[in-house]
């Protein structure tokens, strides 16, 4: 039997959770403040806002999963702070009563700056900026009387992603033959998550009793420096490599110094200034899935973003 489930939010999480979902056959029912999201026979798209309770009960009831795929309004720890927590709260209290999991995708932030191979393992008390939000996140989570399980992916790329690292700031520049400029260095290892497989890998842990209430990586590839990402974007493109720049993270941070976006960027850089690897070994025999092949998943980016123009 076909199970409801609920996704909240129809960014590149959410959409991709809810169309894989749809495509297997379950009902899906979509909250978004504006009642957007991908048009699907199976999917009902609802303007609900998830911070007002007396929307979410309705929302949620016979869903045995719910999808949290919300943002911040802002890229800032103050934002995070004022609207994430209680948004989370909410939907753990309405989950709760309607007997739903709740599945999170999470990002690395909680582990902070690293030394090693983030493993699930590995301490998550990370205690400045945004990072610190994340954790207090997770610490909510663990409390809460409902289910839930936290997967945790890398920098995104895949279909649906445009602001991320490897999305409109790498491939429509490779495609144009422009020069990429990257944040950090070219040439350290970093890790990449394919968003489709962290959709995958959030279902899946929806679906598996013995995952709730755990913290799990979405099943990521090994690690590629930027410039191998640009290469391997260009190769499935069958164009040119194009010249690459970097911008230091030093400069980003002396911008930061009066310009608030770039600021909360500078807090960031590090990921990209040494190595940083998610090791998903663990939680890919736990879910028992595998990443998409590296060639195969670029080569269905680029085919996106070619549909796109």
């Amino acid at each position: 039997m076909n199970s409801l489930h609920v996704v909240t939010g129809a960014g590149p999480v959410g959409t991709t959770v809810a169309l894989q979902l749809a495509d297997a056959g379950h009902p899906v029912r979509l909250l978004t403040r504006s009642g957007s999201g991908p048009e699907h026979p199976l999917v009902e798209r609802r303007k609900v806002d998830v911070s007002r309770p007396e929307l979410l009960d309705e929302a949620f009831a016979g869903a045995v999963a719910v999808h949290h795929c919300i943002h911040g309004s802002a890229y800032t720890a103050a934002a995070w702070r004022a609207e994430l927590p209680e948004a989370e709260r909410l939907v753990l209290e309405a989950a709760g009563r309607a007997g739903a999991v709740v599945v999170f995708p999470e990002s690395l932030y909680a582990y902070g700056h690293v030394d090693g191979p983030m493993t699930e393992d590995s301490p998550r008390d990370a205690d400045f900026g945004k990072p610190a939000v994340r954790v207090e996140l997770l610490a909510a989570r663990a409390a809460s009387p409902a289910p839930t399980v936290s997967v945790a992916a890398s920098d995104f790329f895949g279909p649906h992603v445009r602001n991320a690292h490897a999305g409109e700031r790498m491939v429509p520049t490779v495609l144009a033959g422009k020069t990429v400029r990257v944040v950090g260095s070219l040439d350290q290892p970093h890790s990449w998550t394919y968003v489709p497989d962290l959709a995958a890998a959030m279902i899946r842990a929806a679906g598996t009793p013995e995952l709730h209430n755990s913290f799990v990586h979405a099943p990521t590839n090994p690690p590629r420096t930027q410039r191998e990402m640009v290469a391997a974007v260009a190769a499935a493109a069958g164009v040119a490599k194009p010249k690459v720049g970097v911008i230091p993270a030093g400069v980003i941070r002396a911008i930061g110094l009066v310009h608030g976006e770039t600021r909360e960027l500078a807090e960031m850089s590090y990921q990209f200034t040494k190595p940083f690897v998610l090791d998903s070994t663990q939680s890919e025999a736990r879910l028992g899935l595998a990443p998409t092949p590296f060639d195969v998943a670029v080569k269905t980016t680029v085919d996106w973003w070619r549909h796109q123009a």
